[in-house]
């Protein structure tokens, strides 16, 4: 079975991944770089303690109801937020600003509800160790495979979604020509708004998974933006796929890896934890400055598959010489 820190790493980098798309599928829609996606997923740590305290019960139970309370603030986001601005044509500067400041709003009524449930119900929501209601499955941590899970099948999902339906073909049309795409007949206003909604369902969906390993906290989702971004930007902006693969490469790297170095070189290493994904991101844009999505990997396995080509004919040429 795996080790105990690499079954934790495989749900990090998971939740990670269900993180990083959402970023990604809020930008390719709308050019926004949403900050109100850390405290999207600690609305989703929230929802799933409140279930589990106040109603009992297995975390897994309030997954469905995380995702569903995440795609509610994401929509009410681009409706008062997001969406006038749009309108409006604002920069891409004004457009991440604006969701700054209803992270801010998200961030306070997090603080005021950390607040509420402690005179109200005696509980103590600044650390929360939700990994305790965790079960077993062959041996391993449920959320392992939970999680892996889930982000394989939501992936799986949003490929035949935006493949195989008509509302999916609109939204890449509109991604990749908005003008054109209105010009048509596609209705923009329902594209955006389908994707701040998967996008934040996503992000709180991504936050109670990452509970049943990390504590959590009010502030849990400033611990993880940068690598929640890091990870987005390193699979490509636009490209749900890539985004997810730069999920489980940060995070990955950043817990099983720091894990292994802090058990070589001592705790004291886990100090710089947070830099992981920042020095894996300049090093991958340094060679590849559209991230994992713009590396030809058609091309890329072409030339692989000659190479092999190559070595076999050489090794049917040295055999021949050997036989004579």
């Amino acid at each position: 079975m795996f080790p105990p820190v690499v079954a934790d790493g495989i749900a990090y980098a998971s939740a990670m991944a269900l993180l990083a798309c959402g970023i990604t599928l809020i930008y390719m829609c709308t050019r926004t770089f949403n900050f109100a996606h850390a405290s999207m997923a600690t609305w989703g740590l929230f929802i799933v303690y409140t279930g589990v305290e106040l109603y009992g019960g297995s975390p897994y139970y309030y997954f469905p109801f995380a995702f569903l309370f995440g795609g509610l603030l994401g929509a009410i986001c681009y409706i008062w937020i997001n969406g006038p601005l749009l309108r409006r044509r604002a920069s891409e500067v004004t457009l991440m600003m604006s969701t700054l400041g209803y992270e801010l709003i998200l961030l306070s009524a997090l603080q005021m509800y950390s607040d509420y449930l402690t005179l109200k119900f005696k509980l103590y929501p600044g650390l929360i160790t939700l990994g305790t209601y965790d079960f077993r499955i062959f041996g391993i941590k449920a959320i392992t495979v939970v999680s892996f899970v889930s982000a394989v099948g939501i992936l799986t999902a949003l490929h035949l979604f935006l493949v195989r339906t008509k509302f999916g073909i609109a939204i890449r049309a509109t991604v990749e020509n908005p003008p054109l795409a209105n010009i048509i007949g596609i209705n923009s206003e329902k594209v955006y708004i389908t994707s701040w909604i998967l996008g934040g369902g996503l992000a709180s969906l991504g936050g109670a998974m990452i509970s049943l390993v990390l504590t959590g906290s009010p502030v849990m989702g400033w611990t993880i933006i940068v690598t929640m971004f890091a990870a987005s930007i390193l699979g490509g902006l636009y490209s749900i796929y890539g985004g997810t693969l730069g999920g489980y490469l940060v995070g990955l790297a950043e817990y099983v890896g720091m894990s292994i170095l802090a058990a070589l070189v001592g705790p004291w290493i886990l100090t710089y934890r947070p830099v992981v994904p920042l020095i894996i991101m300049c090093v991958a844009l340094l060679v590849f400055p559209r991230g994992l999505a713009g590396i030809p990997w058609g091309s890329l396995l072409k030339l692989g598959r000659i190479f092999k080509g190559i070595r076999n004919k050489g090794s049917e040429g040295r055999g021949r010489v050997a036989k004579t």
